[in-house]
């Protein structure tokens, strides 16, 4: 399991960056990205993204 950002609804806004207390999240470009060798999938970023751009991949 992992945790994504759909870049097709992703606005930079910066609220998962600002939540994430890993600092699992950045801002490279347009899309959030997710660091999955710091991630430790609490998920704390999903329901703070306020376009739910972010979720559960279970593959």
């Amino acid at each position: 399991m992992k945790i994504v950002v759909d870049p097709q609804k992703c606005t930079s806004c910066g609220a998962c960056i600002d939540i994430c207390p890993q600092g699992a999240i950045s801002l490279p470009g347009d899309t959030a990205v997710i660091d999955e060798s710091c991630c430790d999938l609490d998920g704390i970023c999903i329901p703070a993204c306020p376009v739910d751009a972010i979720s559960f991949d279970e593959q």
